[in-house]
């Protein structure tokens, strides 16, 4: 049963203010590996999106898992931004120094009744959950079960979902919705070794650096609903989210981290310089009419997020490779 002070912070937590708030983007890149074009070109629309529009466009390093996150990948995805030229604002984020903030966060969750502890192995996971596309839906059994029957182990943390449809336009795939019962169930803001999810990290972190616009992969979209309900619970108002397509090869598939010609240790090592890569996948894109080598700077006054398509991108080399 919902507490008064999660009605209270559902109903009236939206923060509104009648400044108008500067424009903020953000790329967050997970540093699991070398990144490939195609996050090279989320990369581009999410700093030609905010710069397009006289704002700022921070970087934050995604590295929860400081197993699949060494830092020397980390400093891997930095130096191929400069080389790219990529002039983020203010200081690098790194999520693995900020479990406080999300510890916060969750004590907020926890006050207001929506959070309880899950013991289910992944066997019983598959079981208790029921498919819905590719998103697996957890029947919630751990809510209720009692302290006396809870077994001697960690477990993760989830949050209680409302039988409540979240839609909202996206600024490239358009009008989305999701019921977050029915398609998503109570969802992982904790993993059972202690590491924050993903989807309660995120919404902190772009709460707490005024993140206006969020630009990613389509392959996210799916997450924007349960990460609206997050903002909207813990008193933030949820930023504008635009998905970009998916950068594939010329068959379709999508593109790999760690082979192929999209590999940035190949493009730093078949180009002297970006300029040529950055007009292909401005070509691509759709925001210029021919291919031609450019800087990131030039593109930012020809830059018209309508030209960019719903569907996924199949790379046009433009004879580069």
């Amino acid at each position: 049963m919902l507490t008064e002070d999660w009605k209270k912070l559902y109903n009236f937590g939206m923060k509104s203010s009648d400044e108008k708030q500067i424009v903020t983007g953000r790329f967050a890149p997970t540093p699991s590996g070398r990144m490939h074009l195609g996050n090279i070109f989320t990369a581009m629309i999410a700093y030609l999106n905010a710069k397009s529009q006289k704002g700022r466009c921070l970087l934050r390093i995604e590295d929860l898992d400081k197993l699949r996150c060494p830092l020397s990948s980390a400093a891997e995805i930095i130096d191929d931004l400069k080389w790219f030229g990529f002039s983020f604002d203010g200081e690098i984020e790194y999520q693995s120094k900020r479990t406080s903030v999300y510890e916060r966060e969750t004590e907020k969750l926890e006050k207001a009744g929506l959070v309880y502890p899950c013991y289910c192995s992944r066997a019983q996971l598959h079981a208790a959950t029921a498919p819905h596309g590719e998103t697996p839906v957890y029947d919630g059994r751990c809510r209720f079960l009692k302290k006396e029957d809870r077994p001697l182990k960690s477990p993760c943390l989830r949050v209680i979902v409302p039988d409540e449809t979240i839609a909202f336009t996206d600024g490239i795939m358009g009008e989305y919705k999701q019921n977050l019962k029915k398609e998503c169930g109570d969802f992982i803001i904790r993993r059972s070794d202690g590491v924050y999810a993903y989807q309660l990290a995120v919404v902190a972190d772009d709460a707490l650096q005024n993140v206006t616009e969020v630009v990613r992969g389509r392959d996210l979209i799916s997450s924007a609903p349960r990460q609206i309900y997050l903002f909207r619970t813990l008193g933030y108002k949820p930023p504008r989210f635009l998905h970009v397509p998916l950068i594939t090869d010329a068959n379709g598939e999508r593109l790999s981290k760690r082979e192929g010609k999209s590999n940035l240790e190949y493009i730093r090592s078949a180009f002297p310089s970006p300029e040529p890569v950055i007009g292909m996948l401005a070509y691509n894109a759709g925001l210029i009419e021919k291919f031609a080598p450019v800087t990131l700077n030039r593109l930012i006054d020809v830059y018209d997020v309508s030209k960019i398509s719903k569907k996924d991108i199949a790379l046009n080399p433009c004879g580069l490779f």
